[in-house]
């Protein structure tokens, strides 16, 4: 990793930068995280971010190190001094350095890091042709609505969906596709739009709630229900969308084709109502 990151106060070279061993980040996950879109250095989506995160960390009874007001500066510090024009800035914070044990310590000041890295948001090398996912176990804990560290499981299951030859691992529980390892997930079938309504069971992702918003403001019909994965295989079109990724086509499941095996006009239109809001959003209209 290279450029300038930012850790308790200080902006290091990446290369420079060290949290003790005894950070409950490092012990037990004991933190929550979020990555923002970055387009012509502005920030997309940005008080949706704040929003979640303020919800995440009092899920969890953590304290931020810090005002949103002063967060939001180091941000904008963080993405000036490493030049970011379109990518993204990932942050977390821990609970902090403390002796190792479970129950939570007093008088702990929070760990806060964060760092900056270039992507293609606008022009996703993928988008064009679309990805193929993957089906794997849901093997998550019961609160996945909190943006946690606890990511192991989709680690695996990004790795069983890269050996299958898939971009993305789509999550299932009693037949029930709940979310992908780092994505929200949708199926359009007779141009309804089909999501998971909001619940313990996913992740509040905010490029789903910009698309919901986008559609309700066009009267377009989405439908908030679990689908199975066979819906999802008889489904006309499907997509994911991500900080990273904003929306992306989904062509093939398990190695099937959805519908045309293309991506399909209501998942274009979606995917080009949100780049047309970013664009506005980080003033290239």
């Amino acid at each position: 990793m290279n450029g300038i990151v930012y850790l308790n106060g200080e902006y290091l070279a990446a290369g420079d930068a060290r949290v003790s061993i005894f950070d409950r980040g490092f012990l037990f996950g004991d933190g929550v995280y979020e990555v923002v879109p970055v387009v012509n250095s502005v920030l997309i989506d940005r008080d949706y971010f704040l929003e979640r995160l303020a919800a995440s960390t009092a899920k969890i009874e953590l304290n931020w190190p810090c005002e949103p007001a002063d967060l939001l500066e180091m941000v904008q510090e963080l993405m000036r001094r490493n030049d970011l024009r379109e990518g993204y800035v990932y942050l977390q914070i821990t609970r902090g350095v403390a002796p190792r044990d479970f129950a939570y310590p007093a008088g702990v000041e929070p760990t806060l890091m964060a760092f900056a890295s270039e992507a293609q948001i606008l022009n996703h090398p993928m988008a064009e042709a679309g990805v193929q996912v993957a089906t794997v176990e849901d093997l998550r804990w019961k609160r996945r609505d909190i943006k946690s560290l606890n990511l192991l499981a989709q680690c695996l299951a990004k790795e069983k969906a890269r050996t299958n030859g898939a971009f993305e691992g789509w999550m299932v529980e009693d037949g029930i596709v709940t979310e992908g390892a780092s994505s929200s997930a949708f199926i359009v079938k007779n141009k309804r739009l089909i999501t998971q309504p909001l619940s313990n069971s996913i992740l509040p992702g905010i490029r789903r709630r910009v698309i919901l918003e986008l559609i309700a403001e066009r009267n377009l019909t989405v439908e908030l229900r679990p689908f199975t994965v066979e819906e999802a295989l008889e489904a006309d079109e499907a997509f994911l969308s991500s900080a990273t990724t904003l929306v992306l086509p989904i062509v093939s499941i398990d190695g099937s084709s959805i519908g045309s095996g293309k991506p399909g006009p209501v998942t274009q239109h979606v995917r080009d109502l949100y780049l047309q809001m970013v664009k506005t959003t980080a003033g290239l209209e």
